[in-house]
Parts: C-alpha cells; sequence; structure tokens
C-alpha cells in the first residue's frame, strides 16, 4: 500500500487556509482590469455546466461564494476570490464549449483566456476540471493543448464523480489519463471530486497549499 501524499499536519494547514473566510472581489472583463501580482494565483478552467462553481463553493467550504446555472456561459469573466488574510487568490474563468452564447462574446472570452493564461506571472497552476460521467472532449483538449503550449502548468480535476457508475467514471478516468499522458504541462496525478459529497475536496486544498511551500 502506497504512503499517503499528504501527510495529517499538511492537511490540517489546507483545511485552514480554505477555513478563512474567502469572498468575490470583482470580475474581470479585461486584462487591465485584475489586481495586483501580489499572490499567488491559481485557476479554475473547465467547459460550461462541468461544476466548476460548485467545485469553487465546496473547495472553501461556502454555499453561495461563486454562482451556479445551469445557463452555459453564466461564467463571462474572470472571477476573482481571496481571503484578506490568505496568500492566495481563487480566479474562477470563463467556461468554454458553451452552446449558446453569441459568436462575437465566445471570441472575446477566448481572447481574454489567451492573455490572462500566457501573460500572468504570479499565476501557479490551473486546475482543468473535467466531467466524471463523459471525461475529455475535443473542447477539454483544446485548452490543454492551450496550456502546453503556454508551459503552463496544469492538473485535471475529475467533476461529479457521485454521479455515473463504476464502470462509467472508470472509463472516464481511463480516458483521462490516456489524454494527458505524455503532454508536457499537465501534472500526472488526477483529483476525483464530488460537490455534493465533498469527496477529493481535503486533496485539492492539499495540492493547492503544497504551491505556496514551493
Amino acid at each position: 500500500m502506497s504512503e499517503p501524499k499528504f501527510t495529517s499536519d499538511e492537511r490540517e494547514a489546507a483545511r485552514l487556509l480554505f477555513a478563512r473566510p474567502f469572498a468575490f472581489i470583482k470580475g474581470c472583463v479585461r486584462i487591465a482590469d485584475l489586481p495586483p501580482p501580489d499572490r499567488l494565483e491559481v485557476a479554475f478552467a473547465g467547459r460550461s455546466n462541468v461544476g466548476k462553481s460548485s467545485l469553487i463553493n465546496a473547495l472553501v467550504g461556502m454555499t453561495q461564494l461563486a454562482r451556479t446555472s445551469n445557463t452555459p456561459g453564466r461564467t463571462q469573466e474572470l472571477n476573482i476570490f481571496e481571503a484578506a488574510d490568505a496568500p492566495l487568490r481563487i480566479v474562477d474563468m470563463p467556461g468554454y464549449g458553451f452552446a449558446k452564447a453569441p459568436e462575437d462574446k465566445v471570441k472575446a472570452w477566448t481572447r481574454l483566456i489567451h492573455s490572462y493564461l500566457t501573460g500572468r506571472p504570479n499565476l501557479r497552476r490551473v486546475y482543468v476540471l473535467i466531467d466524471g460521467r463523459h471525461g475529455p472532449n475535443a473542447n477539454d483538449r483544446t485548452v490543454m493543448n492551450e496550456l502546453d503550449k503556454a508551459a503552463v502548468s496544469y492538473q485535471v480535476v475529475v467533476t461529479k464523480a457521485d454521479k455515473p457508475n463504476h464502470k462509467e467514471l472508470e472509463d472516464a478516468l481511463k480516458s483521462t489519463r490516456e489524454a494527458i499522458a505524455k503532454r508536457p504541462a499537465a501534472h500526472p496525478d488526477l483529483i476525483v471530486t464530488s460537490s455534493e459529497t465533498r469527496l477529493g475536496m481535503e486533496d485539492l486544498r492539499a495540492e493547492i497549499r503544497a504551491l505556496l511551500e514551493h
């Protein structure tokens, strides 16, 4: 049996980091709107309705920090979340692959995301969310290609792991592992989560806290 990746002390430190009251700071539609790069940033990316807002809420132990919606394309800005005394900033990126948004708006969001990924000096890692019911699709692979080209470190977080049956989840995990194999900027470990059951939240918090140590 392999050793746990994080010690109990590290997990407790991660719990305390995210026990602080995080708040929505602002939504940014231009790079110039972003706060100063004065603390480490982690960003969350994923196709529309992958459960990004629910995951962020579960991560910080709140229910309404990030707005959730069944309407694709609801997140149209880089949404910034901070806790006053935390050395960490959370960035919620616009969902990709949305079908109902106007084309000009999609292009504007795409430009914003590209500028953010390639030009933000304090962005330490992007967490790419993949739906545990389906595995990665073409849009997910395109985003991973972009991150590889920009040499931005990213790690895949599998969401909604409580929804599929065991075989469906295993198939999705297998296809996800195959999708990140040999990708230069991809972290090799998947984090399997459920916002409803809180599965994987300890691991995600610990992974993010570990970034502060290096």
